[in-house]
């Protein structure tokens, strides 16, 4: 097998440094912005802060009510991606091994909906949370339960057609060997599809808890003081008179913690999951 020539792997080299460059700049500014006082981040930038402080990873916590703002973002995402993992498993498994009327319409409606921008169910949703709490009661709306209900809109089409896809690639003898063996329809699903399509789950996870966990636009219509997320409330760093740039960064790089600990222990199924199927 012939090696790529020694031009083409330095011009691979110089251009994944540069976009390395260009994908760390930004975590290096807010780094170093977060280490300075407020006078410095708003004077001239430079690289190395003259004086450096902790004290904004203090203040974060006591400008705004960030904890309860985290609280509310790992609930409203945390429970966004277990619906859409249950529902999308039993809909992706229903369309991948089952020959019922009306299944292509039904894949392409799913996928479609993909196609509309989100601000367009922006004004129904609250109006159907709203009218719906005055009917019945159900607080909906300001809720973090019609919250998780907002990103299930968004999360399920493309879970379920990417685990459908997935579990195409696992061998329908798998099913069939379990039946013989005396599991039921839905024990082969839980004790021997869904182990085999673990790496596809879990794609399916991370894209559905990243769409929760970085939202504006319904999180601050559909939310209160109480309910609301952290990618609205970071925006209370921001006052008449001030913006503290330097707790905002803090904020931002604390927030991130979790996120990309997540991605970090997940990657290895993440890249499977979004290539390839995988059968045990």
């Amino acid at each position: 097998m012939i090696g790529a020539p020694a031009s083409f792997r330095w011009l691979r080299r110089v251009l994944l440094a540069a976009l390395a460059v260009f994908a760390a700049t930004p975590v290096l500014v807010m780094v170093s912005s977060s280490l300075k006082p407020l006078q410095d981040v708003q004077g001239p930038f430079r690289w190395i802060p003259s004086t450096v402080t902790l004290r904004p990873y203090a203040d974060i916590w006591r400008t705004v009510p960030l904890g309860r703002y985290l609280v509310n973002s790992l609930i409203v995402a945390g429970g966004s991606t277990v619906c859409s993992i249950l529902v999308a498993i039993l809909a992706g498994y229903a369309v991948s091994r089952h020959r019922f009327r009306g299944r292509r319409l039904f894949t392409v409606t799913v996928l479609s909906t993909q196609m509309f921008p989100g601000i367009l169910f922006l004004l129904p949703l609250f109006l159907i949370f709203v009218n719906l709490g005055n009917a019945t009661g159900i607080a909906l709306y300001g809720s973090r339960g019609g919250l998780i209900l907002t990103y299930l809109t968004f999360s399920l089409p493309f879970s379920i057609w990417m685990l459908a896809g997935y579990f195409d690639s696992i061998p329908r003898d798998l099913d069939e060997a379990a039946l013989v063996d005396g599991c039921g329809p839905v024990r082969a699903l839980v004790r021997v599809v869904v182990p085999a399509a673990l790496p596809g789950i879990v794609a399916v996870a991370v894209y559905a808890f990243m769409t929760a966990w970085g939202e504006v636009l319904f999180a601050s219509v559909l939310t209160d003081d109480e309910t609301r997320t952290l990618a609205v409330g970071l925006q209370g760093y921001a006052t008449l008179s001030d913006v503290y740039w330097n707790q905002v960064m803090a904020a931002s790089l604390v927030v991130s913690v979790p996120v990309v600990a997540g991605f970090l222990l997940l990657q290895r199924f993440l890249v499977t999951g979004l290539t390839a199927g995988a059968v045990k």
